[in-house]
């Protein structure tokens, strides 16, 4: 008779250290959730305030969609040219940031703290930044979403370039090209659909983003919601929301198809 061993994924060891960091995790969720000291009386009375929220809302007010025309119209130029001064300045911080086309360890290191500087702060608080060196408008939400979103793109097109076959950049500088002429016809052909897909995936990020900016002052249709809530108007609020909403799906649908046309 034959002995067959049966197999198991994991050894007893793995198994063990997968209990105990199971283990941890829980226990650091249950002193988190302790320390957070939540007060549970309000989760009685949050459906009768939800309901009650919902009722002063609806229905919206239709009449006040004229004036927030112009805030959505700002909302959506504020995406579109802090997408675009991102990438524009993405490009440079990709190339230090990626291993086989920074100059030195010091840019490399360089191209690497700018990258983590911008994703690290949120758009908000650059907004509040910005707010405060040029005052409030659009000038400083365009601003704050164009330094948010340096981080992001430059990360994810410094992998596509540490991607890129050599061989066609080592083939041009053969033809006496300079480092600017193999950048340009070496290395942008080959990220150029990264490039795109990146450029639309934030655009669709920064509609999202441009909608709460407002909120401190950087312009767009936040500052009417503000106001609107300021004010209790919640059935401006409403309208506010559903035209937030409109733009959102309208920046997906833009950003799908732009994404497909890509590949």
């Amino acid at each position: 008779m034959t002995d067959y061993q049966t197999w198991e994924r994991r050894t007893p060891r793995q198994r063990i250290g997968r209990y105990i960091l199971m283990l941890i995790v829980l226990v650091a969720a249950a002193v988190s959730w302790q320390l957070l000291q939540i007060n549970y009386s309000y989760l009685g009375t949050a459906p009768t305030e939800f309901m009650d929220l919902i009722n002063r809302m609806y229905p919206p007010n239709v009449g006040y969609t004229g004036e927030i025309i112009s805030p959505m119209i700002e909302t959506i130029h504020i995406a579109i040219l802090g997408t675009a001064l991102a990438v524009l300045m993405s490009i440079p911080v990709a190339l230090i940031g990626a291993e086989n086309t920074t100059p030195n360890r010091f840019t490399f290191v360089l191209g690497k703290f700018i990258i983590s500087a911008s994703r690290s702060v949120n758009v908000i608080i650059w907004a509040l930044v910005f707010v405060i060196i040029f005052g409030s408008g659009a000038l400083a939400g365009t601003l704050a979403i164009a330094v948010r979103s340096i981080g992001f793109c430059s990360k994810l097109i410094a992998e596509a370039i540490e991607e890129i076959d050599p061989g066609q950049v080592e083939a041009i500088q053969a033809t006496g090209a300079n480092s600017i002429e193999a950048a340009i016809y070496g290395i942008v052909p080959q990220v150029k659909p990264a490039l795109i897909g990146v450029s639309t995936y934030r655009w669709d990020i920064n509609v999202r983003a441009s909608t709460i900016i407002g909120f401190v002052g950087a312009g767009g249709i936040g500052v009417e919601l503000n106001t609107s809530i300021n004010f209790f108007a919640w059935q401006q609020v409403l309208t506010i929301l559903l035209a937030i909403l409109i733009i959102v799906v309208f920046s997906e649908v833009v950003s799908a198809y732009l994404r497909r046309k890509v590949r």
